[in-house]
């Protein structure tokens, strides 16, 4: 599972340019304007050939107009309880303001102690292009935080002592995983809200193990189940459902994105669940975009076959050609029409699961 690195700090700090310094790309918008970061973005970023989920968040400062710093507070607990690392961000050309002392003091807060607290944060001061600007940081100390380190997002300046410092809060990267020495297939079950992933779950390990309800989002994390089909064991994950970026509102639901990610990380096969009265959304064909930049075997499932079969102008044919018309990078993968709700064909799942498995497994020598 990839570890999860969360940007914090106040508006137009250098999060962002630190988030696409990380990742390798503009992603994220950078502006001198304050404000400008509103969502959360995500990125892969890789570091001595290991990956890691990174994200910025959008830049926060306390307003008297407003609920004293609720939203913050909420913002930076998720944070700091989600992420592995946090970097708290500072600006070295503004010196240290309020706002910094008064987030410096929710992080805190959100640690269960001071030994948590050293473990997971990280103080970045920005916008250090030089040994005699380092010294003009020293009132940053005053925070609380250590370690403390200056960087320059934007020239790359110590931007390697950085991850230097992150690394040493990780856990050391193992060499092998058991999850990939005990023959099991691990399956993501991925999809929007109220798609009915968890339904499809609990038909497939045959009992209602995981909470099913018509109110979007009711799966905020992602939950293992493992069930023995003959002599092969399947781990399904059940993910939450991921809903586009302008939709993301609630502080949980903008992590539970995070953990679908990871989901499909650690799964060697995803079950892509689209709508089948609806058709693919842009959010679909985001979703398969994202499973295949991973790298991994997709089996696309289309959900609600009892009620499409009642459309008559609407049948496995008409839903297919949609599928090759709007999923084109997934025309190699297998389609199967199921109902989660009924059990409609969703036996056959297995069947296709092993046989993605193993060309997931599948190695092509050189010279072939």
């Amino acid at each position: 599972m990839l570890p999860i690195i969360a940007i914090v700090g106040r508006p137009n700090v250098g999060k962002s340019t630190l988030f696409n310094r990380f990742v390798g790309a503009r992603q994220a918008l950078v502006d001198d304007r304050e404000g400008v970061t509103r969502d959360r973005h995500y990125g892969i970023a890789t570091h001595a050939m290991r990956e890691y989920i990174v994200i910025d968040t959008g830049g926060f400062e306390p307003d008297p107009r407003d609920d004293l710093f609720a939203q913050v507070r909420r913002q930076a607990e998720t944070a700091i309880q989600e992420a592995d690392v946090v970097l708290f961000v500072v600006d070295r050309q503004a010196g240290r303001t309020p706002a910094d002392d008064q987030t410096a003091s929710i992080l805190r807060r959100a640690t269960q102690s001071a030994k948590e607290m050293s473990k997971k944060l990280i103080l970045v001061v920005n916008k250090c292009d030089s040994f005699q600007q380092e010294e003009e940081a020293a009132d940053f100390w005053a925070l609380g935080v250590d370690p403390m380190v200056c960087i320059s997002a934007e020239h790359g300046r110590s931007v390697y002592e950085l991850w230097e410092s992150i690394e040493e809060r990780l856990p050391a990267k193992e060499e092998g995983d058991e999850e990939e020495d005990n023959g099991e297939i691990r399956v993501a079950v991925i999809g929007r809200p109220n798609i009915g992933k968890s339904t499809l779950v609990n038909r497939l390990i045959g009992e209602e193990r995981h909470v099913v309800h018509d109110a979007p989002g009711t799966t905020m994390d992602a939950v293992d189940s493992v069930v023995t089909v003959g002599e092969q064991v399947y781990r399904f994950v059940d993910t939450a459902g991921i809903r586009r970026r302008a939709k993301i509102g609630d502080h949980l639901e903008g992590f539970a994105v995070t953990r679908a990610i990871k989901a499909i990380e650690r799964c060697h096969v995803s079950l892509l669940m689209i709508d089948g009265t609806e058709g693919v959304s842009h959010q679909d064909a985001r979703l398969a975009a994202l499973i295949v930049d991973r790298g991994r075997s997709v089996v696309i499932l289309a959900n609600k076959w009892d009620m499409v079969r009642k459309d008559p102008e609407r049948n496995a044919r008409v839903v297919t050609d949609e599928f090759e018309r709007r999923l084109p990078h997934l025309n190699w993968a297998p389609v199967l029409f199921v109902s989660a709700l009924t059990g409609k064909g969703v036996q056959r799942i297995f069947r296709t699961v092993d046989t993605a498995f193993v060309e997931f497994e599948k190695r092509v020598p050189t010279a072939e």
